[in-house]
């Protein structure tokens, strides 16, 4: 009897949920197991809930509905060939959608470390589909019949191709549905600050110490053009994730999967999410390293550098009150202090600055799980999806609260600007091609010896009040060329 020959039980309509207590005996090759009565799972799910049951971090659960993609494709495309009979390709579809949904996902106990090859996460999701299936149909939970968990649900898969492709899956969807995102809308309210500001002076700072005037509104462009870089390398690294291993099976040679089955799974997963996923060229590659994961997540280090540095700028910035830069007022959030009265921090900068020091941390182990893959397969996938789902949810969930919180509210403290425009000394830099770079530094020597605007000291050094003037005019240095000045040393 063909597949296709295979008589269709009657589907029934039954919630998720089982109503049961105790311990169901469950099977897998090794012989049986007792699993909680109430749950869907079987025994590889319960032998490795025993075995690995190691700290508190589980393997996160976009890892499954990813998962929920790989299995309901292959069962189109088996089904469309005629190895499933229509309606069990049609009942494993069926219940696929809810994994994807999240209605299962309580069926999803599994713990991170675990073998390095996914395997135990991905006989999780057979052995919940399949019991799930066998309940729809009145079946016996643990039979195994109709509908098996190898057989039918990881029909023409293995964990070693499936587990890399659910890998991709999960991280592309994180990363252009929740993290690129984020990072652009933090990259638009840094621009509407940017063309805000455009006009208003302040003193530059190189080295810590004051440097020439620019504009606060260059200050932010160069916030801006940063993000816009970090968000180009972000967007660059994910597309590498659009290739999948599906097809491979155990090491890259296709055994046991039809002619084609990785192109067809791949396509149809293209068309169940919409991005436009392609079956890997080379499997061997795709299976034998996670070098794809580890340049993603190398994207979401870099831009961790670029959020550090203007976190760290911004915190800075608004240091004070009274004592502190205070450039920039932000909003008050929340009492900053358990004992000093009135006490505000800039703790939206302080929380960017820890998820950015995480992310980088992270970068560290997946770059070491890359590194230890070993001849066609590399055992530390759990670790890594691990580490790239989490940095790139922590980092879209700071940069909205970094948005939101902090630069939204963010306010200039134009009184500060004037007076250190005001008191500025290396505005001098603009006299140096005038009269020369010694006498120019000798006018600023002399201003901050005897605590003097540059105006006053140039003066006492003999610059005449209208050529001073005319050179030394704070917005014109912000933009060069701007302004009429005299060309080449010469007395003042």
């Amino acid at each position: 009897m063909t597949a296709a020959d295979e008589q269709a039980p009657k589907i029934l309509d039954v919630p998720i949920g089982l109503d049961a207590s105790g311990m169901r005996r469950e099977f897998d090759s090794l012989g049986t197991v007792e699993v909680p009565a109430d749950r869907y799972w079987g025994a590889q799910t319960q032998r490795s809930l025993e075995h690995f049951n190691i700290g508190n971090d589980r393997m996160p659960k976009e890892v499954y509905h990813a998962y929920g993609y790989v299995k309901k494709a292959a069962a189109v495309v088996n089904t469309r060939a005629g190895r499933l009979p229509a309606w069990k390709g049609e009942l494993i579809q069926r219940v696929c959608d809810e994994v994807i949904s999240g209605a299962l996902d309580e069926e999803f106990p599994l713990y991170v470390f675990q073998t390095g090859s996914g395997t135990q996460s991905n006989m999780n999701v057979n052995e919940v589909i399949s019991n799930r299936c066998i309940q729809l149909v009145g079946g016996t939970l643990g039979s195994q019949e109709p509908v098996h968990p190898n057989d039918h649900v990881n029909m023409g898969q293995s964990s070693n191709d499936t587990f890399p492709t659910a890998m991709h899956i999960a991280a592309y969807q994180m990363a252009t549905e929740k993290t690129i995102p984020a990072l652009r809308r933090l990259r638009d309210a840094t621009e509407r600050h940017q063309k805000r500001w455009a006009d208003v002076v302040k003193i530059g700072r190189t080295h810590l110490e004051d440097a020439v005037p620019l504009t606060v509104g260059q200050e932010w462009s160069g916030y801006t053009g940063a993000l816009d870089d970090a968000i180009a390398e972000v967007e660059h690294a994910t597309r590498g994730l659009l290739r999948l291993a599906m097809g491979g099976t155990a090491v890259g040679t296709g055994l046991n999967a039809p002619a084609g089955f990785g192109e067809e799974v791949a396509a149809e997963i293209a068309s169940m999410t919409g991005a436009p996923f392609v079956t890997a060229a080379n499997k061997f590659t795709a299976q034998g390293t996670l070098d794809a994961m580890v340049r993603a997540h190398g994207g979401l280090k870099a831009a961790a550098v670029t959020l550090f540095k203007i976190a760290n700028d911004l915190r800075w910035l608004g240091s004070g009150p009274r004592t502190g830069i205070h450039e920039l007022i932000f909003p008050s959030n929340e009492p900053g202090s358990s004992i000093m009265p009135g006490k505000v921090n800039p703790t939206q900068a302080e929380a960017m600055l820890m998820v950015a020091i995480q992310v980088i941390a992270s970068d560290v182990a997946v770059t070491m799980g890359g590194a230890e893959g070993n001849f066609e397969l590399n055992a530390f996938r759990p670790v890594l999806i691990n580490n790239y789902l989490h940095s790139a949810l922590i980092m879209a969930d700071m940069c909205d609260h970094f948005r939101r919180y902090m630069v939204e509210g963010a306010k200039l403290n134009e009184a500060k600007l004037t007076e250190n425009i005001e008191r500025s000394v290396m505005m001098v830099t603009a006299l140096a091609p005038v009269i020369g770079y010694d006498k120019a530094a000798a006018i600023s020597y002399y201003a901050i010896d005897h605590d003097l605007t540059l105006k006053q000291a140039a003066l006492a050094k003999g610059v005449s009040e209208e050529l001073f003037d005319k050179v030394v005019v704070p917005i014109a240095l912000t933009r060069p060329g701007s302004a009429d000045v005299p060309s080449g040393p010469g007395k003042a």
